[in-house]
C-alpha cells in the first residue's frame, strides 16, 4: 500500500482532512495503526464506540479492563453466595438435630421401675461439657443395676436398644466374674484359716 493509499484510508477511517492524516503517518513511521492512535491521542480522530484507543485486537484496551473487573465482581459475588448457602444448610442441619434430640430419650430403669428419662440433646450436651463426670456416672449406675434404654421415633428401634442391653449383658457378665472371683478369694482365706485353725489344734496334742 502506498504512502497516498494510507493517507486516504487513515482520513476515511479517522475522519480527518488528508494534510492530518499525511502528518500522523508521517509521526508513526507509515503505520496505520499507530497513526490511528497518534490522531486519537491529539483529539483529532472520532473516538471507537467501546471507548479508548484502537488496538490489534477488534475489543478496545478499556473494554477489556472493564470485562475484567466485571468477572472479578461477578466471582466475588458468587464467592458470598456460596458461603451464605453453606451457612443456610448448617443452621437447616443444627435445627433438624437439636429437633431430633429433643424427641429421643435415654431412659434409666431399676428391675421394672422405671427411674428417668432425659433428652438425647441434654445427653449430648452433658457428654461435650461435663464428659469426665457423666462417662463414669453411667458406667458406675450400670453396674449398680440401672438399665439404659432410647425411645422416640429415631433411635427407639430394636436394632439401637439391641445394643443397650448388649452393653448391660456385658456389664452384668463383668459383675459375675467380680463375684465369682470375690466368692474364690472368700473361700480361699476360709480355707487357710480352716487349715491354720486344724495345725494349732494338732500342736496343742
Amino acid at each position: 500500500m502506498t504512502d497516498l493509499e494510507k493517507a486516504e484510508k487513515l482520513r476515511e477511517k479517522a475522519d480527518v482532512s488528508f494534510a492530518e492524516a499525511k502528518e500522523a503517518l508521517d509521526k508513526s513511521g507509515g503505520d496505520l495503526l499507530d497513526a490511528l492512535i497518534y490522531l486519537e491521542e491529539q483529539g483529532k480522530a472520532t473516538v471507537p464506540a467501546g471507548g479508548g484507543f484502537f488496538s490489534g485486537a477488534d475489543t478496545p484496551v478499556e473494554t477489556e479492563k472493564s470485562s475484567k473487573s466485571s468477572t472479578e465482581n461477578e466471582s466475588d459475588k458468587h464467592s458470598g453466595e456460596t458461603f451464605s448457602t453453606m451457612m443456610k444448610k448448617l443452621g437447616r442441619f443444627l435445627i433438624k438435630m437439636f429437633n431430633k434430640g429433643n424427641s429421643n430419650y435415654l431412659e434409666a430403669r431399676k428391675g421394672d421401675e422405671h427411674l428417668f428419662s432425659c433428652p438425647v440433646t441434654v445427653l449430648v450436651l452433658l457428654l461435650i461439657f461435663f464428659f469426665w463426670v457423666t462417662v463414669p456416672l453411667l458406667v458406675i449406675s450400670a453396674f449398680c443395676g440401672f438399665q439404659y434404654r432410647f425411645s422416640g421415633k429415631d433411635l427407639g428401634k430394636d436394632s439401637v436398644n439391641k445394643v443397650m442391653d448388649d452393653a448391660s449383658n456385658a456389664v452384668d457378665e463383668v459383675k459375675k466374674s467380680f463375684a465369682e472371683s470375690a466368692d474364690k478369694a472368700a473361700d480361699k482365706k476360709e480355707k487357710k484359716s480352716k487349715e491354720k485353725e486344724k495345725i494349732s489344734e494338732d500342736e496343742d496334742e
